[in-house]
């Protein structure tokens, strides 16, 4: 069953960002429409969830707008050489957050901005000053 809200990125470049999600976090097809021709929507599975992308050469990538990707991975650290790689960019290092979750800011080809997080431990969560 589809869940209720599913991200969708419309792409200029549909196949530049399935290399890039599939490259990076292990995403795997789970619908193609046409299933011949011209891909004009690909359903990405990543986890429990489904990433959309749209082609439609007329959109312009650019810098982040109001819109982020928040995605849970095992170990945020090890993907950041790989998004590089993958023609996204890092422009800083990861950091823990004081809610419990180490995070990536980073960009996919396209420009979209994405948060890699992932669940810190119970022990190692950093101090909140109060």
């Amino acid at each position: 069953m589809p869940g209720t809200v599913t991200a969708l990125v419309v792409t200029p470049d549909i196949e530049g960002l399935r290399a890039f999600y599939v490259g990076l976090l292990d995403a795997t097809e789970q619908e193609r429409f046409p299933e011949d021709g011209p891909l004009f929507y690909l359903g990405l599975g990543i986890g429990d969830s489904v990433l959309g992308l749209a082609a439609n050469p007329d959109v312009v990538a650019g810098p982040p707008g109001r819109v982020l990707l928040s995605i849970e991975v095992p170990d945020v650290d090890a993907l950041l050489p790989r998004v590089l790689e993958l023609g996204g960019s890092a422009p800083g290092p990861s950091n823990d957050m004081p809610w419990g979750q180490r995070v990536a800011h980073v960009s996919d080809p396209d420009g979209n901005a994405v948060n890699l997080t992932q669940q810190l431990q119970a022990g190692s969560r950093p101090t909140v000053p109060g």
